[in-house]
């Protein structure tokens, strides 16, 4: 549900329908539902999502996702991975280009995520080979550093995040 103003400067629900996470062929039982995005967030507001922007927001810009993650898993085998590519970068727009290929998982995005462990449990890897493991209720600040979620449990873990677009120096 979002809520926003009509032309009277009035709040009212903007949007109260269901966002359905987004699967990739990439990596089954991965879902994203991107809830909300924009780059330049205002008050009032109609409640609209701004659309046609990049995966991540670009500083000053802020989304809402709720992202699972499946048990780790290799793609799967036969996988055509050239329209598997193309369907994530059309899904999430610019999200590929922040991974590395050279190491599956790790990324590195010019944004503060705040999140919130839903379900399940994951590990947060750092790029010294630092873990933490966190559960549901679990909480974190990811600032911009490189890092990888893995999910070497049975079940799936399912995360709200927040990334903020932020300015490298």
């Amino acid at each position: 549900m979002t809520t926003g103003h009509d032309a009277a400067g009035r709040s009212i629900v903007a949007s109260d329908r269901s966002i359905e996470p987004r699967e990739l062929a990439l990596a089954p039982g991965m879902g994203i539902a991107q809830l909300w995005r924009t780059d330049q967030p205002t008050v009032p507001s109609t409640g609209a999502p701004t659309e046609g922007l990049a995966y991540f927001p670009a500083p000053g810009g802020v989304s809402y996702i709720v992202v699972t993650l499946p048990p780790d898993a290799p793609p799967p085998p036969g996988i055509d991975l050239p329209a598997a590519l193309a369907e994530a970068e059309a899904a999430f727009p610019g999200m590929l280009q922040v991974m590395e290929p050279d190491q599956p998982g790790m990324h590195t995005t010019d944004t503060v995520d705040f999140g919130v462990i839903l379900s399940g449990r994951v590990i947060l890897e750092l790029d010294d080979g630092a873990t933490v493991t966190l559960g549901a209720g679990g909480c974190f600040v990811q600032n911009g550093t490189r890092h990888a979620w893995r999910v070497p449990f049975a079940e799936p873990c399912t995360m709200a995040v927040v990334p903020l677009g932020a300015r490298r120096d």
